[in-house]
């Protein structure tokens, strides 16, 4: 069942070894589906259930061992990993906990994601339990895995290349999908379906939104409000092939482009321009964002960031922010998404993907056309 044969994930290992023994740790351990399907291939959607953890030891020296509810004992044994330890979950009073304890007690010092975007997937209690039991030490290894994760084989940045594609054929369909009076509900249906029809695994992220002119946010679900002349339509698309996401938007105009809409996006546009530019190895985050910014008149910026790392999740390390210092590198996948407010309550976003190489980065998404759309 793996997306990608055994030497890329020895090869993920070797790399996370080597950066163990450059931090003097004994073994790595995860609870996250994302460091867990990276390492060992196991890809399901049971993740979305709460009531199991599921547990990921990668040692120095020697074989990924994974302590699993029994119910993933098969699919699991479909990957590269041959050690795999089961319990019958949910437990009342020994989730997986003793299992833990046993394979943990054998190294001193562990590593644990405990920075910006890590997170524990187990019960606070269990893991305070784990804690009490062994005589382990438990350190920060974030870098290790922001240093693996950033930067991507050629087999991943394959699929992420095909999952741009099929998000960029189902844009190309506007004229044909989204109408004056179409509730947006339905465009978000409607736009889900063809996705799929492209080619699309599945599409566990779309957001947008519509409003006359410009829209007020880019989060909300979508309601029954139809489409009305001089709305502006935005739709996020985070669709998945084998389990790699795209992540890009695109704008439309209804009926009519207002000039505060036109201008807007005009400028959007030049700034992701700029940022095409300026993504080059070597360059910092911090000095594209200020790019960008620079493109779209500088001044005070609340948005956060313009842009983010792209994979195996919807948003991935390193932000194109201020504060990130993170150097680009020839196999990130990036987004670049500046964003600019039109007037009160009312916005715009503009995204596409790239690939950072050692020259040029290679445009993943089908660029958005320079004037902004009307259907």
């Amino acid at each position: 069942m793996d997306d990608f044969n055994q030497a890329e994930f020895e090869a993920r290992l070797e790399r996370a070894q080597t950066a163990m023994r450059k931090d003097n740790i004994d073994a790595l351990f995860f609870s996250t589906e994302a460091e867990v399907r990276y390492f060992t291939g196991f890809r399901t959607l049971f993740w979305q259930s709460p009531t199991r953890p599921w547990y990921l030891i990668l040692p120095q020296k020697g074989d990924p061992i994974t302590i699993i509810p029994g119910i993933g004992a098969e699919l699991m044994g479909k990957t590269w990993v041959q050690d795999i330890r089961t319990w019958s979950s949910p437990h009342p009073s020994d989730d997986g906990v003793s299992l833990l304890c046993q394979a943990l007690k054998s190294y001193a010092r562990v590593g644990m994601p405990m920075g910006e975007e890590g997170s524990l997937r187990m019960p606070l209690l269990d893991f305070e339990k784990v804690r009490a039991s062994c005589v382990v030490e438990f350190v920060d290894c974030t870098p290790i895995v922001k240093s693996l994760r950033m930067i991507k084989s050629s087999a991943e940045v394959d699929i992420i290349r095909q999952i741009c594609e099929i998000g960029s054929i189902a844009f190309l369909r506007a004229d044909d999908l989204f109408h004056c009076g179409q509730p947006l509900d339905e465009v978000f249906r409607t736009f889900k379906i063809a996705l799929l029809q492209a080619g699309a695994e599945d599409v566990p992220y779309l957001v947008g939104a519509a409003g006359n002119g410009g829209y007020g946010d880019v989060i909300s679900p979508p309601t029954n409000q139809p489409l009305m002349d001089g709305d502006v339509l935005m739709l996020d698309t985070g669709a998945t092939l084998q389990g790699y996401f795209c992540d890009f938007d695109r704008n439309f105009a209804i009926g009519q482009v207002q000039d505060a809409a036109k201008f807007t996006y005009e400028k959007l546009w030049r700034a992701t321009e700029v940022g095409l530019s300026h993504a080059r190895a070597g360059m910092s985050c911090s000095a594209l964002f200020q790019a960008m910014h620079n493109a779209l008149g500088g001044g005070n910026s609340d948005v956060g960031r313009y842009g983010h790392g792209l994979g195996m999740q919807l948003t991935e390390w390193p932000s194109i922010c201020t504060h990130d210092e993170t150097v680009l590198e020839p196999g990130m996948v990036m987004t670049l998404e500046p964003s600019m407010v039109i007037s009160e309550g009312k916005m715009m976003v503009h995204e596409e993907n790239i690939l950072i190489t050692e020259d040029a980065p290679l445009l993943l998404t089908k660029r958005a056309a320079s004037e902004l759309p009307v259907l």
